[in-house]
């Protein structure tokens, strides 16, 4: 299935590995820094308290309710875009290219975010629209390597170094970031607020800078073009090609709908904890940072468990183990009043978040025909980024028409039940043995 893993050198494959592994590390900074931790507080900072109302949207918009609606609107983006630059880049063998492309503009739209002063909120959430559209399609070209640097259980393995090398990696940037806002005067900074927008620029610094190494040792001869003849295309009709192919691969589409739902679940989490925090627990700004940056480092070694955890029992087990940890999250978070309960969340959250993401990662890559990476996997970040639309936009909606950002986040365990449901439909060695059979 993946024969260019065989015909690299030792020494090669190695440095390709190591390239890959690395733009883990890079992206994971915006990640932690921008859409998990530092911004979306932040942020709340930036929006009048009484809420604010915009064209068409209406309002009053709460700030929680406003970034819910950014990171949905980034992520509209995405699922316009990505398939066509998927197909294309499946077409031409350009697919470090467009993820040099996309790194490139993401982090330079974060490094811009280091000018959203006070009152600027639409300045920042335009700037993170862009940013975060950037980071989500990037990992497109990015995971379309995957297949061809491991397979087998070697591709769960790298998934989850990916993974580890990435939490390590944003966790030392928030961790830089953590240290100006505490101690705004060891750079000459003057307040909080002047340290936070530095950290911002640090992000977008090194996302770009620690990309380096991926686009010196990845090649794009590593992943052969298709010999499709397809147009390009954007938009709904790129979404239909793709969607006719898949049907193709059923236990491949059912694994796909399947992490459609957990991975709103998951992704809304991560987007939204920050807030949720804030808002109903009334925890600080310096509390949330140092809750994150533990599950930063306790998440390194999570990831690497559940590759041990696929390993001996199968990847779809270690990813359903996840999911059925996550539903047990709602409904803790929904019962939270103390803030100690954040950080025992925030250590269950840690162990399992790495891992689920891993090991769905490349138990999809395992499922794919020869070929077809970037395109199929463009497809992967739409489910699971068109997802991020859902989930973040149902969040929003619950909490504004009820005011209880409890009884939104309780609501998220609907998106894993649905996932457990689908994926224990999929029978992955007959979509693994249609994989092998595919004619490209």
């Amino acid at each position: 299935m993946h024969d260019s893993v065989e015909k690299r050198s030792p020494s090669s494959l190695r440095r390709a590995r190591f390239g890959w592994c690395m733009y883990d590390w890079a992206n994971s900074a915006f990640a932690t820094v921008i859409l998990a931790a530092v911004l979306p507080v932040y942020f709340v900072s930036l929006v009048p308290p009484q809420g604010v109302v915009l064209p068409i949207i209406g309002g009053p918009l709460t700030p929680t309710a406003l970034w819910s609606y950014a990171v949905a609107g980034s992520m509209i983006l995405v699922a316009l875009a990505a398939p066509g630059l998927g197909a294309l880049a499946d077409r031409t063998g350009r697919r470090k290219l467009w993820l040099a492309l996309l790194s490139v503009a993401g982090s330079f739209a974060t490094c811009l975010l280091a000018l959203a002063g006070p009152e600027r909120y639409l300045l920042a959430a335009g700037l993170f629209m862009l940013a975060n559209a950037c980071f989500a399609a990037a990992n497109v070209f990015y995971n379309a390597f995957l297949p061809a640097l491991a397979q087998g259980r070697e591709m769960d393995r790298l998934s989850a170094q990916g993974f580890a090398l990435g939490y390590i990696g944003g966790g030392l940037m928030l961790l830089l970031t953590f240290v100006l806002i505490r101690s705004p005067g060891l750079v000459g900074l003057t307040s909080p607020a002047q340290a936070t927008r530095l950290g911002f620029f640090l992000t977008g610094l090194w996302w770009l800078l620690f990309s380096l190494p991926t686009f010196l040792f990845l090649r794009e001869d590593m992943v052969p073009p298709t010999r499709s003849n397809a147009g390009f295309q954007l938009g709904l009709r790129s979404w239909w090609n793709v969607w006719k192919e898949l049907l193709n691969y059923p236990d491949l589409l059912r694994f796909l709908l399947a992490y459609l739902f957990f991975n709103d679940g998951i992704q809304t989490i991560i987007a939204v904890a920050a807030i949720f925090g804030k808002d109903e627990l009334g925890l600080g700004t310096t509390t949330i940072l140092a809750c994150f940056l533990m599950i930063q480092f306790i998440a390194m070694p999570g990831s690497l468990l559940f590759s041990r955890i696929a390993n001996r029992h199968g990847a779809k087990n270690a990813v359903l183990l996840s999911l059925l940890c996550f539903l047990g999250i709602t409904l803790y978070a929904f019962r939270m009043q103390q803030a100690w309960q954040f950080w025992v969340m925030g250590v269950a959250v840690a162990l399992i978040l790495g891992g689920s993401q891993a090991i769905s990662r490349s138990l999809y890559g395992s499922l794919l025909p020869a070929g077809k990476y970037a395109e199929f996997y463009s497809f992967y970040a739409v489910s699971g980024k068109f997802a991020s639309i859902l989930g973040p936009f149902s969040f929003g909606l619950l909490a504004q028409l009820t005011g209880s950002n409890r009884l939104a986040i309780l609501g998220l365990g609907l998106f894993f039940l649905a996932g457990i449901v689908l994926l224990l439909t999929v029978n992955v060695s007959r979509g693994r043995q249609a994989a092998l059979e595919a004619r490209i």
